[in-house]
């Protein structure tokens, strides 16, 4: 029989991974409280349910990807929430980047209603959901990550279980941290080139494949070039979301975080300046206006002369 799987949460990176379940065979069952994101859904091949209590009890295996510790806890314990649902042993696997305090009330509450919570962070963009191309940062019960792998193997192309239940998160936030300063770092090599004259498609084609280049100037790299903003794998609020966590996750370890706190400024900078819904690409759209430089050769723009040998 085809096993069902359940998914929470169904807006960039839910209805992604949802789609490569659908594709491997398996059937998907799921619940968003937004109309739009439960219709797109069914388009795919899905069925929409009324609530997660309903999804849990449709799955033994169900995945949340939500946008905050509210939307958690509500999903969790709100009326209609999974330890609602008849039965025990479901497992829960919490794929969002969320305040591990959040995680935690999550985890005692499943615990006490005989449900498992799996703590899973997923590494990549909505984009990169999209092709499979996932990397699972899996804790907490063992026995539990493992009867998952078919599912996990259906829309990642890695899955690393790092044990007790948290870790999983605070791998996603070092992997974030990185993704900061990498996007940032790409934006500022973007801009420079620029500025010295130098086509954005040469910068790009030049340093993707060199010394030089990283995961997000590959992926970032051609939506700085076209200026390719409006279509985000992940916005600008999202990840300021993420960054937040991260700030408090260091504090309270009282670790100095010199180089991430300077790229943070960017993205505080780019929502105030109007970006928040855009792609996190577009921070190199914001590098160019604090620089006073357009790129298309307006009365700002920088010289186009060749750079001096």
């Amino acid at each position: 029989m085809t096993e069902t799987i359940g998914m929470l949460g169904i807006g960039i990176m839910g209805s992604a991974m949802a789609g490569n379940l659908v594709k491997a065979g398996f059937a998907v069952v799921g619940y968003d409280p937004v109309p739009a994101a439960r219709d797109r859904f069914s388009e795919m091949g899905g069925e929409a349910l009324a609530s997660p209590r309903d999804v849990v009890e449709a799955a033994a295996i169900s995945f949340a990807s939500l946008p905050s510790g509210i939307a958690l806890a509500e999903v969790i314990e709100g009326p209609a929430g999974v330890i609602r649902a008849g039965g025990s042993g479901q497992i829960l696997i919490e794929c969002s980047t969320l305040p591990l305090s959040a995680k935690r009330a999550a985890l005692v509450a499943m615990e006490g209603a005989g449900k498992t919570l799996l703590d899973c962070p997923v590494s990549g963009t909505g984009a990169q959901a999209a092709t499979g191309d996932l990397v699972i940062l899996g804790s907490g019960d063992e026995q539990a990550f493992a009867r998952c792998g078919p599912a996990f193997a259906a829309m990642s192309r890695r899955q690393v279980y790092l044990g007790r239940f948290g870790t999983g998160s605070i791998m996603k936030y070092i992997a974030n941290h990185l993704v900061t300063i990498h996007n940032a770092a790409a934006a500022e090599a973007m801009l420079l080139g620029m500025k010295a004259g130098i086509a954005p498609g040469l910068i790009y084609d030049t340093l993707a494949d060199s010394a030089a280049t990283s995961r997000m100037f590959q992926m970032r790299g051609p939506l700085m070039r076209d200026e390719n903003y409006d279509t985000p794998t992940a916005t600008m609020r999202t990840h300021l979301k993420d960054l937040s966590i991260i700030s408090s996750f260091a504090a309270e370890l009282g670790c100095a975080l010199p180089v991430y706190a300077a790229a943070e400024q960017l993205y505080r900078a780019g929502e105030g300046l109007g970006f928040a819904a855009r792609d996190t690409a577009s921070i190199c759209a914001v590098l160019e206006r604090m620089n006073g430089f357009d790129r298309h050769g307006g009365a700002s723009a920088s010289t186009t002369s060749s750079p001096q040998s």
